[in-house]
């Protein structure tokens, strides 16, 4: 992604965020502080979905809406702000595709978080992300992302071998 991609990700999300509004400057902020967790999913040369993460401190995401200033040095968890993908776009693995680019680059984090929102749990359940409890306060923060709001984290999944007696 770059900053040129941004007017065509504006369109992306509102239409599939109509509720949840973010301006184009939270998005060129992102890129900016973090190139490496934003993605464009193209369909034909045209933008159709994206995918905006970030390291951010332990269970601390940020509100919606929010400029960061700085990816705060002492972050030790991988965040995925948004993965967005036009209805016309989605059922042919893009959002999987996209997924599988974020895990890589946030293997170095033993954990990755999100919020799920629209009742999407389940499609984030199929990538390894379960729901956690929150405080009160932390109910609070998650308000701003609309009352089905759910905190969800992911353990990072070691890559091993089998060993020899484990070989089918």
């Amino acid at each position: 992604m770059t900053p040129g991609d941004i007017p065509g990700l504006m369109r992306v999300a509102d239409e599939v965020h109509p509720g949840l509004p973010e301006s184009a400057d939270v998005f060129a902020e992102r890129v900016r502080l973090f190139p490496s967790g934003c993605l464009v999913l193209v369909d034909d040369d045209a933008l159709c979905g994206y995918a905006v993460s970030h390291p951010i401190r332990r269970n601390q995401p940020p509100p919606l809406d929010s400029l960061l200033g700085e990816i705060a040095p002492d972050a030790d968890q991988y965040y995925i702000h948004d993965l967005a993908i036009l209805p016309k776009a989605r059922g042919d693995g893009r959002a999987a595709e996209g997924i599988a680019e974020l895990f890589e680059v946030a293997k170095c984090y033993s954990t990755t978080c999100l919020i799920s929102v629209y009742g999407t749990t389940s499609f984030w359940g199929r990538f390894g992300f379960v729901p956690v409890p929150v405080d009160e306060a932390f109910s609070q923060k998650l308000s701003s992302y609309g009352d089905d709001a759910i905190f969800l984290l992911r353990q990072r999944v070691e890559n091993t071998t089998l060993g020899p007696a484990e070989q089918p």
